[in-house]
């Protein structure tokens, strides 16, 4: 397998194809680089060179006890950059992968970055808070916690439905996609995703977002029964400086999967513009 060591002993798979312009891709929770084949695939096609790796704890990353937060997510994100000499790259980043690529510029700046695209992300803060009530309450989380210490399997097959809109009237999600959903989920370790919880719902990357000095682009579900759009997209669309940001009407937290032409033709037309 591919993999680079960090520095704290810690492997991290990843996935390089192609050549061109880089585009690095960050997946969601509890999911693995598997999560990006299709947008992978297309940028290949169309002359890019594209990294993915597996978030440590997840997929065919170690299965690491520590560095399960924001912090511990951007440092392997830029482990991966710099050991692969990775420049003008173009930083792509799905639900929690959209915090990584935010700590990751908070942390280490734009200096090897072209652009940033925040796909359904995280940012800037999930947690109903005094400063952000529009948030979702803490028992959420504490929910999502319990299920999925209680039957983690169950748990998963569950919020696949909500992931991609499955439960929606009228909704066409294929049983394979669902399917794909748990297999990947289940590859990632129930301590690694415990711990993620609290870092993709209680990071607060407002402090981050304001370092953005690259074009960005914003992409989300006007749907989105995971990550809310009113408090993340929309929000993370005004404290970036110069944001473009588009939204799918009636789309779910999933779209690269189940709008995966739409959002792989507005990938490639902000790439290229």
């Amino acid at each position: 397998m591919s993999t680079i060591t960090t520095k704290d002993g810690t492997e991290i798979y990843y996935k390089d194809w192609g050549e061109g312009p880089v585009v690095t891709f960050s997946h969601g929770w509890p999911l693995n680089s598997d999560a990006w084949d299709g947008q992978m695939l297309f940028l290949v096609q169309h002359g890019f060179r594209v990294v993915a790796h597996d978030r440590r704890g997840h997929g065919r990353s170690s299965q690491t006890s520590s560095g399960n937060d924001m912090n511990g997510y951007a440092n392997d994100l830029a482990a991966v950059i710099e050991a692969l000499d990775l420049n003008g790259v173009n930083l792509v980043g799905h639900s929690t992968g959209g915090g990584e690529v935010a700590r990751y510029i908070g942390r280490y700046g734009t200096r090897r970055v072209a652009s940033a695209i925040l796909i359904a992300a995280v940012p800037p803060l999930m947690l109903k808070t005094g400063t952000n009530p529009e948030g979702l309450p803490i028992e959420v989380f504490d929910d999502m916690r319990e299920a999925l210490f209680k039957d983690r399997s169950q748990f998963y097959r569950d919020l696949a439905a909500q992931f991609y809109g499955a439960n929606r009237p009228g909704a066409e999600v294929s049983q394979g996609i669902l399917d794909q959903f748990w297999l990947w989920s289940m590859q990632s370790g129930l301590l690694n995703a415990y711990q993620s919880i609290k870092a993709f719902s209680e990071t607060d990357f407002t402090e981050d977002l304001a370092k953005f000095d690259i074009p960005t682009l914003v992409l989300h579900g006007e749907d989105d029964q995971i990550v809310p759009v009113r408090d993340s997209a929309r929000k993370s669309a005004r404290l970036i400086r110069g944001a473009r940001d588009i939204y799918y009407p009636g789309a779910p937290h999933g779209i690269t999967a189940t709008h995966q032409d739409q959002v792989n033709a507005d990938l490639l037309t902000f790439l290229q513009s």
